[in-house]
This record gives structure tokens, C-alpha cells and sequence, in this order.
């Protein structure tokens, strides 16, 4: 599994994993690519009835790419507008992250928040509105490039606060400025900061105005409009002149930094796109064929949201998403029944706090169902510990790995889908593995006590089980380990968490199996005696009165019992245990496929195991000193074909057992064909 970029830290988690029915997942990075862009860059125009778009090129960190407005490319935008100008400053200084170049590839990647990456990508496009500085970035090498715009903002207004990102105000901010004056540039989601907003900027010279109503609504219609194309929002916004503020200096809290950011001047939006990884639809699809709930829990804006989850199959096209989508307030005010009815009927959760996550785990347990719940923050802790599979993200924190069962290396959703797959397929080998053994073990049971019952001499010797079971059988039940899943093993509904791993039916199967090797190699011994054209043909009362031949029938010559006679129709005996366990091990390939649709050679160390212990077999029957060891003699190639055609009907008795448990006892759902990707 760590080969599939699943590292499990807890072992059983595998097995928990096969019994999987509801996976909540975050959305940005896991159903996304976290390769997050800035495509759109809007603000109010000087009119103040509608608004000014310009469209930005490129879908990477990559720090170059056109600006264009009504398809019009706009180079150094931020010396042509004091608006933009002033967007690009908070772009620039309210921003963490660095970019990074790999020479060998030619790469460009961020170190930090995704968002921040995209907002220092975007400042990098835009420049500054210094044109001799604009001039600089020709010529120069592009690992070099990476802050060549940010660097001019950040030594024009050193930074000398932060006020870090909480999820209550869904804001950060930094003071900016010296100490004559000082300014505090703010970002965030579009809802909390229009709200603390009294002013804004209108038309490209920057001219401040007063937020009315209509403004904002006319905003926030913009943030609908771009969740619904699948784009993230965030708003800028500035107070200036903020010395004289007490908060500065004794704010600790978010709700300290919450006053600060008040009575703020809005800058603008900008839009994000992270467009959905390519394999995620047919994970979900291949996931809802499982009967597994795939449930998207994010503290993205609602439309944006919907918009990824319908991109991704989540939901359809046109599926009315009433009462299949919260966000975190709704789900708040929503009673203890009601929350639970949420759980067991959503699949998208926006807007939500870690406490969310917590919450959706106790009611989708308390619901009987298995859950997977991923996530990568320090705040996340609680609800990985809780969930039956906690899913840390590789690029997560140390907190969340050590908290979970299972680390993710790529951060892909596609990869817990892989994981499940090899979870059932696991759980699955173990019982093939353990019905292997027993139903062989059962056989062997069965032919000593059918001797006994019947007063027959002894079909095998001690050493000769020995070997069997130490030897023989060893190699294949190994090589079963290794068997492929089942090709329809996605399509059955996830067992329940309290199956027992050997129920009522896998009983009755060993059984049905075990009883077949117990006869047929009795019958193979009593053949040798009764049937073989070289053996002396005696009848069945004869042999299961052997112990009174030498007073009832000594006619017929009692030392046979004894003699090279009795070996001979030992080594039948054995060679029949040992080929239908071998054709028995080709059955345990699965539980319910037909060899006919999962052949042997799919399975390639069950091949070689087979291989080696009929070699080995062939070495006991054919070295001298190993016939005397083991009591037996060489066969011939009618006693071969005796040995053949007693062990193949076990091929057909479990053909005819998978067949049953086909029709009987799989639950199988209908195949779900991936979403196309849209535009």
C-alpha cells in the first residue's frame, strides 16, 4: 500500500478499511489540485452600477502570464490603475508564502498556503507601478524572478504586525508602514469582509467612496457568480492611518484582531480557480459503485463548492441539492434529529469549522456506519482520533499524521479509493487463506475417521500427513496472500463493521470441500483394492474386514495389507490429497469468481507455489530413498490417471459453491459511469 502513496501507521486499519461506507474528505488539495491561480481580478467601476474584469492568464505557480481585459492584454496593470495598485499591495503583503524553481525541471511550486501562492503569483503578473522597476524583471534568470515585484512592495512598506487567519472572522491581516504611518491590509472571505466594510474604491483612480447597499449586493452577486463557475473569492480590503489605534498594541485574541478590522475600505476580489483533479471523478464513481458515501466537507463558500462537487460527481448536473448541502451555520441551527437526518442524507458541507468534522463523525457512527475522515491541521486532531480511519495528508501537519491511521504521501482522494480497494482485497485473502487450510485440515480429518468408521486399513501414515501439511500445503497457502482482487470487488456494498471473518456460509463451504478430499482419498485407496487392474480386486467387504482375513477369507493373501500392496494404494491416497489440495488451491483464487473469468496465471506466485510442491511431490515418489522414508512407491500412469480423475470434481463442486454465493449472497450495485470533465 505505501507503493500506492497509502502509509498506514495502524495495521488494522487494513481490514477497517474493507468495511469502509462513508469517506469525508476535504476539498482543496484532496479532490483538488491545490495548484490554486487567480483568474479573475474585479472591482467597482466609476459609475458604480457594474464592474471592472480583468481575466489573468495561466493555471501554475508560475510566476508570468498576461493580463487582459476584454481580450486586450494590459502589461504592468498596476501602473495603469490605482485601484489594481492598491489590490496587488495587500496581494503582495498580506502573503506568507514563497515561490520556488526547479532548475532540472523546470518546475515552479509554493512553499506556504496555496491561496498566498496564488495571490504572490498574481503580484509577480501585475507589477508595480514603478515602470523602471517593471524593466528590471528582461534579461533576468527566472529562479531569480520568483519575488521581483513582491520584493518592491515589501521594502516600500516593511511589515511590522501580523494578525494571523482565524476561522471564526475568516480574515487575516498585517500592519504596514512606519512609525508616522501605518496601514493595516486586510484579506478574507468576501461575506465577513464586505460586511466590516464602510467604504470602497470605484473606477481605476482609486476614488473612495461609500459602501451602499446596492454596491454590496452588487459584490456579492459577483461572489455568486464566480462559485458558480468554481471559482474561490477573496476580498481585499485597507484601513489606513491606524496609529492612533489602541488595539495595535494589546490585541491578542481573534476577537481583538475582529475590532481592528472594522470600518475597513474594500479594494476589490479577486477569483481562484482550483480545478478538480483528473482522477477524482472516476474515484467517486468507482466509490458510489462500492456503496460508499463520498461526503465533502471544506470552508469554501457554499456555490463554489457545489459547483467542484457537481464538476466531480458528487452531485449531478441538475440534482436538486435541497437538504444534500449545509454549511456550517445552517447545520448549527438544525436540532439533534435533524443533524442526524444531515448526515445520513448530505454530501457537502461548506463553510465548515474542525468541531464540524468531530460532530459528523459521532452521528455517522452512531448511525452504524465505518468512517473515513480526512484532514491536515493541528484542529483536525480530534475528529482523525475519533473516525474509525483517520486520513492525514502528506503535506499536513505533525499533529494530524500522528492522530491518524493512514498518511496520504500524495494528497490524493484518488488514493484512499486504491486504498479501499486493497483493504477488501486484503480482508478477502485472509479468508481464502484460512478456508485453504481448514477445508484441507477438515479433509484430512475426514479420511482418518472414514477409515476408522469403515475398518479399512490406514489410507495414510503419520509422516506422510506430516508432509502434507508442513511441506505440500505450505506454498500455496503463502502464494494466496498474493492473490488479485476481484474484478467486481468495488462493486459490493461494504460489509458490516461486526461480520464475523468465518460466517454461517464460508462453515457450511469448508465442509462441503473438507468432506469431498476426506472421500476422495479414501476412495482412492479402496480403488487400488477394488478397481486397480494390477491390484488383487477384492471386494469392499473384504478390506473393511481386513483385520479378520486371516480367519474369514486368507485365501485372497492377508500380507497385502501390509506389503508393497498397501503402499501402493497409500501413495494413490496421498497423491490424491496432495492434487486436490493443489486444485484446491486454485479454487481459493476467490471466494466467488469462476476460474473461468479469474484464471490461475493471474495470481503468479500461486503458479510457482504449485509448481515447486508437485515438483517436490514427484521428488518423494520417485527418489529411492525417499519411498522408503515415507513408506509409498512410484505410480504408474494408470494409477495417475485414477489420481486425476478422482481429485478434478473439486473444481467443480466449488464452481458450483461460487455460483451459489454469486446469485446468494452478493449484494452488488450498478456501474456508475465517471462525470465528464466540464469547462
Amino acid at each position: 500500500m505505501a507503493a500506492k502513496n497509502a502509509v498506514v501507521r495502524s495495521l488494522p486499519s487494513v481490514e477497517t478499511l474493507g468495511s469502509c461506507s462513508v469517506i469525508c474528505s476535504d476539498k482543496t488539495g484532496t479532490l483538488t489540485t491545490n495548484q490554486m491561480s487567480v483568474r479573475k481580478v474585479v472591482f467597482i467601476n466609476e459609475a458604480g452600477n457594474d464592474l471592472e474584469e480583468f481575466q489573468v492568464e495561466g493555471t501554475t505557480f508560475a510566476p508570468h502570464g498576461k493580463v487582459t481585459s476584454n481580450g486586450k492584454e494590459i502589461p504592468h496593470l498596476a501602473g495603469k490603475s490605482a485601484t489594481v495598485f492598491q489590490i496587488t499591495e495587500v496581494a503582495a503583503l498580506c502573503n506568507d508564502a514563497q515561490l520556488a524553481f526547479d532548475s532540472k525541471t523546470g518546475y515552479y511550486s509554493n512553499v506556504g498556503e496555496p491561496t498566498e501562492g496564488a495571490l504572490r503569483v498574481l503580484t509577480e503578473k501585475i507589477g508595480t507601478n514603478d515602470e523602471a522597476h517593471n524593466q528590471t524583471r528582461a534579461g533576468v534568470a527566472a529562479s531569480d524572478a520568483l519575488h521581483l515585484m513582491s520584493s518592491w512592495y515589501e521594502k516600500r512598506s516593511p511589515r511590522l504586525a501580523t494578525y494571523e487567519f482565524s476561522r471564526d472572522r475568516k480574515s487575516m491581516s498585517v500592519l504596514v508602514g512606519d512609525k508616522k504611518s501605518q496601514r493595516l491590509l486586510v484579506k478574507g472571505a468576501p461575506e465577513s469582509i464586505i460586511d466590516r466594510c464602510t467604504h470602497t474604491l470605484v473606477g481605476s483612480n482609486g476614488k473612495r467612496v461609500p459602501l451602499s447597499k446596492n454596491l454590496s449586493q452588487l459584490l456579492l452577486k459577483e461572489v455568486e457568480d464566480y462559485g458558480n463557475k468554481g471559482l474561490r473569492v477573496i476580498a481585499l480590503a485597507s484601513l489606513d492611518d491606524v496609529s492612533s489605534n489602541p488595539l495595535l498594541k494589546s490585541a491578542k485574541s481573534t476577537a481583538d484582531y475582529s475590532k481592528l478590522e472594522q470600518k475597513l475600505t474594500l479594494l476589490g476580489l479577486v477569483g481562484m480557480e482550483d480545478p478538480p483533479r483528473p482522477e477524482v471523478a472516476a474515484s467517486i464513481a468507482k466509490c458510489k459503485e462500492a456503496g460508499i458515501r463520498v461526503i465533502v466537507i471544506t470552508g469554501d463558500n457554499r456555490n463554489t463548492a457545489e459547483t467542484i462537487c457537481r464538476q466531480i460527481g458528487v452531485f449531478g448536473e441538475r440534482e436538486n441539492l435541497e437538504g444534500k448541502s449545509f454549511t456550517g451555520r445552517e447545520f448549527d441551527q438544525l436540532s439533534e434529529s435533524e443533524q442526524l437526518k444531515a448526515a445520513q442524507t448530505a454530501s457537502l458541507f461548506s463553510r465548515v469549522e474542525p468541531t464540524h468534522k468531530s460532530k459528523l463523525v459521532d452521528l455517522l457512527q452512531s448511525n452504524g456506519d465505518v468512517v473515513a475522515m480526512t484532514g491536515d491541521g493541528v484542529n483536525d486532531a480530534p475528529a482523525l482520533k475519533k473516525a474509525d480511519i483517520g486520513v492525514a495528508m502528506g503535506s499536513g501537519t505533525d499533529v494530524a499524521k500522528l492522530a491518524s491511521d493512514m498518511v496520504l504521501a500524495d494528497d490524493n482522494f484518488a488514493t484512499i479509493e486504491v486504498a479501499i480497494e486493497e483493504g477488501r482485497s486484503i480482508y478477502n485473502n485472509t479468508q481464502q487463506f484460512i478456508r485453504y487450510l481448514i477445508s484441507s485440515n477438515i479433509g484430512e480429518v475426514v479420511s482418518i475417521f472414514l477409515t476408522a468408521a469403515a475398518g479399512m486399513p490406514e489410507a495414510l501414515i503419520p509422516v506422510q500427513l506430516l508432509w502434507v501439511n508442513l511441506v505440500t500445503d505450505g506454498l500455496p497457502a503463502t502464494a494466496l496472500s498474493f492473490n488479485p482482487p476481484d474484478h467486481d470487488i468495488m462493486r459490493r456494498r461494504p460489509r458490516k463493521r461486526d461480520e464475523p471473518l468465518i460466517g454461517g456460509w464460508l462453515f457450511f463451504r469448508y465442509m462441503v470441500i473438507g468432506i469431498y478430499v476426506g472421500l476422495a482419498t479414501v476412495a482412492g485407496y479402496a480403488w487400488w483394492f477394488m478397481y486397480n487392474s494390477e491390484g488383487p480386486q477384492i471386494s469392499f467387504w473384504q478390506l473393511s474386514h481386513f483385520h479378520r482375513c486371516s480367519t474369514q477369507f486368507p485365501e485372497i493373501g492377508c500380507q497385502m495389507f501390509s506389503d508393497d500392496m498397501a503402499k501402493s494404494a497409500s501413495t494413490v491416497s496421498l497423491s490424491i490429497l496432495v492434487v486436490i489440495e493443489m486444485l484446491n488451491a486454485m479454487n481459493a483464487l476467490s471466494s466467488s469468481e469462476s476460474l473461468l473469468t479469474l484464471p490461475l496465471w493471474e495470481n503468479m506466485m500461486l503458479v510457482y507455489a504449485i509448481t515447486l510442491s508437485m515438483a517436490l511431490h514427484f521428488a518423494l515418489l520417485y527418489t529411492p530413498i525417499l519411498q522408503s522414508l515415507f513408506s509409498i512407491l512410484p505410480l504408474n500412469w494408470n494409477e495417475w490417471k485414477a489420481v486425476l480423475v478422482i481429485s478434478a470434481p473439486v473444481i467443480l463442486i466449488d464452481e458450483g459453491l461460487k455460483f451459489m454465493e454469486r446469485q446468494l449472497f452478493i449484494q452488488k450495485t450498478k456501474v456508475i459511469e465517471p462525470r465528464a470533465k466540464t469547462e
